[in-house]
């Protein structure tokens, strides 16, 4: 509890600098809502996107505290089933056959990338579930994930390179940003967020059935077949939405439930609310560092995680070691 509390105080700490945070470097927030244009500029631009950079982080924590206890793997992430992969593909096909940009701001044009992303990750998951032939065998379904990513991944290199227009627009993507969330894509995130967070909870003690071992799970009475499949639904989702909204991060699903476990040892029911927490607020430093860095210049946001969660899973990986 005390740990929730304080990172629920933590995001709100960073949730009001990241209002203050643009191209000019860090400004008071009082002082920019006294001038109408600024205060325009704070509520809807920053105010969304800080919004918009904790429910995308808080998806990826829960997806990642879900892909590791289904998978009995502290190295699962939640892009572990192809949902990355397929998320990509859908949007370069969207890019290259609609030829639209992210960079654009008609609603229809995010729309239509959005729904490219959701589209191409649920059907990575879905081609993924029928190579593993269901959910009953987790090595299967993880050997099954990588295939497809690679897969996957090859035919977005492919159309990339025939259609060298979306070049950029896909490194935008790949990289990953914040920087398109508006309200209504909180909105959106923060909903599927709280019924995945709540499906989650409920099926904790399948998690924790599965950490002692699958007869251990099935000694419990758990019908492990449908229970896993509820499970991959819930890290399909969480995963597809961020991805859709925000393109790909790296390392914030990794990284946020090993952060929770570094501080306290509790059971799944607490580790997905915890996870999710952590990773809403890493995403929402990373999103402050990115835009206050280098100001006025922005750094893509998938960089600073993968630099952030790489550094620290690296600082683990030595200390278990030695």
């Amino acid at each position: 509890m005390w740990l929730a509390l304080g990172l629920v105080w933590g995001g709100a700490v960073l949730a009001v600098l990241g209002l203050g945070v643009g191209s000019t470097g860090l400004e008071s927030v009082w002082r920019m809502l006294e001038d109408p244009v600024a205060a325009q500029i704070v509520w809807d631009i920053r105010a969304p996107r800080t919004a918009g950079a904790f429910a995308a982080g808080a998806l990826l924590g829960l997806a990642g505290a879900v892909a590791q206890g289904l998978f009995r793997n502290p190295l699962a992430d939640p892009f572990l089933l192809g949902s990355a992969s397929g998320a990509s593909l859908g949007v370069a096909l969207a890019l290259a056959g609609l030829g639209v940009s992210p960079f654009a701001t008609e609603w229809v044009v995010r729309l239509g990338l959005t729904g490219a992303a959701f589209v191409g990750a649920v059907l990575a998951v879905l081609l993924t579930l029928a190579l593993a032939r269901g959910v009953q065998h987790t090595l299967r379904l993880l050997l099954a994930g990588v295939v497809v990513g690679v897969v996957l991944g090859a035919f977005t290199s492919l159309v990339t390179l025939t259609t060298p227009e979306i070049l950029q627009a896909m490194q935008a993507f790949m990289l990953g940003s914040t920087g398109f969330v508006g309200w209504v894509s909180f909105g959106l995130m923060a909903g599927i967020g709280l019924v995945c967070l709540l499906l989650a909870w409920g099926l904790s003690r399948v998690l924790d059935g599965l950490a002692l071992g699958e007869a251990t799970a099935l000694s419990l009475g758990l019908p492990l077949g449908p229970l896993r499949a509820a499970l991959v639904g819930v890290l399909a989702l969480a995963t597809g939405t961020a991805v859709a909204q925000t393109g790909l991060i790296a390392f914030v699903g990794l990284a946020a439930p090993h952060l929770v476990r570094a501080v306290v040892k509790t059971t799944h029911a607490w580790l997905v609310l915890l996870a999710s927490l952590m990773g809403g607020v890493l995403l929402m430093l990373a999103d402050m560092l990115a835009r206050g860095l280098l100001a006025p210049q922005e750094l893509p946001v998938g960089v600073l995680t993968a630099v952030l969660g790489g550094g620290y899973l690296l600082w683990l990986m030595r200390k278990r070691v030695g």
